[in-house]
């Protein structure tokens, strides 16, 4: 028996469009769950189910696609969730990979830049815990997933607001954890490092060789890929993490064990 298996598991990725939530879809996809995937754009969702589509091992037949703009629209994924469930059945886990960083100074951030990044970045990802909890949706032993950053546990310059929105993701999840483990489902945080996503990429290629140095410094094991997030998150997402709720796993090459 595989106990990392996702065999017929109903997900909730947000932010499957690209990034994180994208190879987050990919590879729960290559371990049979069932998806549903959230996003803005509703034709990069339409690609990245086009790729889970591809994969022979995936469940991509069973799995669903809905535009939803998490900024101005969060009373919508109460309807989003009804609907998912009534095709497929309970929810047994979700990943919340959507995410904004705004890189400015705390003297140029205004009171509307941490209302943005908040409501995007923590308040949606705890709206659809809330809904996503209910009897009426969420099957035995569920478990969420927040993906949060190392920026909730180390300082770096420029970023107050994200960093702080993804803290609050770190400690809000812990109380989560112990409230709804009466329910036996289980609330867990990933802290990425600097993570190689197309956005990443395209950044460091705008740098001079010398800046590109700089950011990679303090990696360890060098800069992370999107599937290292996405493997921590399927053990989370999996009956192998049983045990496991109110963690926060930092994945980062090593750089907080300086």
């Amino acid at each position: 028996m595989n106990r990392f298996s996702l065999f017929d598991k109903v997900i909730i990725i947000t932010g499957a469009s690209s990034g994180l939530g994208k190879a987050c879809a990919i590879e729960c996809a290559v371990m049979g769950a069932k998806l549903v995937l959230l996003g803005r754009d509703v034709d990069r969702l339409n690609e990245t189910l086009a790729e889970i589509n591809k994969l022979p091992e995936s469940s991509a037949s069973d799995s669903l696609i809905y535009s939803v703009d998490l900024l101005n629209d969060l009373d919508e994924l109460a309807n989003i969730i009804d609907d998912a469930v009534s095709k497929l059945g309970k929810v047994d886990g979700f990943i919340h990979a959507a995410g904004v960083e705004k890189t400015l100074p705390v003297s140029s951030l205004k009171s509307s830049d941490y209302e943005t990044i908040f409501k995007v970045n923590t308040v949606s990802g705890f709206e659809l815990a809330k809904i996503a909890s209910k009897k009426k949706y969420v099957s035995d032993k569920a478990s969420f997933v927040f993906i949060s950053s190392i920026t909730a546990v180390i300082g770096r310059v420029g970023v107050v607001a994200y960093a702080a929105s993804k803290g609050a993701l770190v400690s809000g999840s812990k109380s989560m954890a112990l409230e709804l483990a009466a329910k036996n489902i289980r609330v867990n945080c990933i802290c990425p490092g600097t993570i190689l996503t197309p956005m990443m990429v395209k950044y460091l290629e705008s740098i001079s060789e010398e800046e590109q140095e700089k950011r990679k410094e303090g990696f360890p094991l060098g800069l992370g890929e999107t599937v290292d997030v996405a493997n921590a998150a399927i053990f989370l997402l999996s009956d192998a993490s049983k045990w496991i709720t109110g963690q926060n796993l930092v994945v980062d090459g090593g750089y907080t064990a300086r």
